[in-house]
């Protein structure tokens, strides 16, 4: 059960393709985000979508994956583990984000026919 301390299971299209680049020692980075879409039906019986963006991050041999195969609107399942930081950005105002590490990514759909 440790292992369900902090992880998260989403599946969802990327909105744009992985920003991958070297950081320390040669030590691959991507950043990219998927948005997950539910559905359901208010009192009226009408449809309604609800889509949340969630922001991920891969190092080493699941950067270099992301960087290699995928590309925006792939869809993909992640595994992993939800982090907290913050910065102070250009005008020194302090911002908080919230982000993925991504443990495992599966495609699930890319697009290639």
């Amino acid at each position: 059960m440790n292992n369900l301390r902090n992880s998260v299971r989403l599946i969802g299209n990327l909105g744009m393709n992985p920003e991958v680049k070297e950081v320390g020692n040669n030590k691959l980075l991507a950043k990219f985000s998927i948005a997950t879409t539910e559905s359901f039906k208010n009192d009226e019986g009408e449809k309604i979508s609800d889509t949340q963006w969630h922001n991920l991050v891969a190092w080493g041999n699941q950067a270099k994956i992301a960087e290699k195969y995928l590309k925006k609107g792939n869809e993909v399942a992640i595994e992993g583990k939800l982090t907290s930081r913050s910065y102070n950005d250009k005008d020194g105002v302090k911002r908080f984000i919230t982000e993925i590490i991504v443990h495992e990514i599966l495609m699930i759909n890319t697009g290639n026919k």
